[in-house]
């Protein structure tokens, strides 16, 4: 069996990795090619294009790399055209995939996303588009299969990596005692894994731990970075706030340190579904670039009430959410002390990320896997 298959950065790169591993134990001969990251390839994936290349966010500012992801759109097309796969697995990358699919499902090849584009919350419409491009969707979140049956789409909720790999942490005392942390209280602060969050998140988090500091709380806050770029850029705006000699920044191990705190400061993205899957309260911000924010508020583009991955799983929002200009130092100090100062409200949070947990721990990449193969051997 041959699979093509085009995964986008390093999160979509880790689930093809997963993905291939289970792939490979029902057929030990499968061959696999496409865009993948060193995860995929280390799994077998031979890479016609490595998966950085479709690290791209936003409306705007994929714009300037438009002609770039379409000559390579063609270039797969052309290749799998002349030698078709068994099946063609998309994974996240939706801008980009969705229109291949298309492309492939009219040549007759079977084409499978793995990974819902959040069509749930912005721009529904696409779900028209979704129809045509895909013989079936794999879903990480369990409302996303509902969704799609409403417009007649097959879907198939696999449950969620992320649940599988990630422990419910109840008490951080090792996780403390593993990165030498001594005070009574841990701040985990995430400012976000892509320099533009960064930029316009990262000096609000660094005034809101000035803010922190300077209370009555003996606290320690802990940052664990995603590259040495983002760390030197946060490691300077903390000095401008006036942070730096409170805050520990760390080379990754995002785990670990959300494992050894009582809060979480975080910007809103996959980060947040960790912190819930550890257990941990936290406080969520989200500021998009200005003009993109604009042209998805002028045109009604998000269809959801909440923004983080936690409110959208839970009977009820229990997480605190912070938007463009209302993602101020003060409103995420105020947010986070009222988390620190409430053991109640925060062990009675920790109960109910601990179901989420179990919703959502169902061993996704066996059963993406096998709906893989189903789809593939589809006459």
């Amino acid at each position: 069996m041959r699979l093509g298959i085009v995964a986008g950065e390093t999160s979509g790169d880790l689930l093809g990795a997963g993905l291939i591993r289970e792939l490979r134990r029902e057929v030990p001969e499968l061959s696999v090619e496409g865009v993948a990251g060193p995860a995929m390839q280390a799994e077998g994936c031979s890479a016609l294009e490595e998966a950085e290349a479709l690290a791209l966010f936003g409306l705007i500012e994929p714009l300037k790399h438009i002609p770039r992801l379409l000559r390579l759109r063609r270039q797969l097309l052309r290749r799998w055209t002349a030698d078709p796969p068994d099946a063609f697995v998309g994974i996240d990358a939706p801008d980009f995939n969705l229109g291949l699919e298309i492309a492939l499902r009219r040549r007759g090849i079977r084409t499978v996303q793995y990974v819902s584009p959040s069509v749930w919350a912005w721009r529904q419409r696409r779900v028209r588009k979704v129809a045509r491009a895909v013989d079936k969707v794999l879903c990480l979140l369990p409302f996303e299969k509902s969704f799609y049956e409403r417009h007649q789409v097959e879907a198939e909720f696999v449950g969620h990596p992320l649940a599988d790999r990630i422990e419910h942490v109840d008490d951080p005392a090792a996780a403390r005692n593993a990165l030498g942390l001594s005070a009574p209280r841990v701040v985990a602060v995430l400012p976000g894994s892509r320099r533009g969050e960064v930029a316009r998140l990262g000096p609000v988090f660094a005034q809101a731990c000035a803010i922190l500091s300077a209370g009555p709380d003996k606290l320690e806050f802990v940052a664990p970075m995603a590259s040495a770029a983002l760390r030197n850029t946060f490691r300077e705006q903390l000095d401008a706030a006036g942070a730096a000699d409170h805050v520990r920044l760390l080379d990754g191990g995002a785990a670990k340190a959300i494992a050894a705190a009582d809060v979480v400061l975080l910007a809103s993205g996959t980060a947040t579904l960790e912190a819930a899957l550890v257990g941990r309260p936290m406080v969520v911000a989200y500021r998009l670039a200005p003009l993109t924010y604009t042209i998805a508020k002028t045109l009604r583009l998000v269809r959801v009430p909440h923004f983080s991955l936690p409110n959208l799983l839970t009977p009820e929002p229990l997480v605190d959410e912070f938007v463009q200009h209302d993602a101020t130092p003060e409103a995420l100090a105020k947010s986070l002390q009222s988390l620190l100062d409430d053991e109640a409200r925060r062990r009675s949070i920790a109960t109910a990320f601990r179901k989420l947990h179990h919703q959502l721990a169902l061993d996704a990449d066996r059963n993406a896997a096998l709906a893989v193969l189903e789809v593939a051997r589809r006459k």
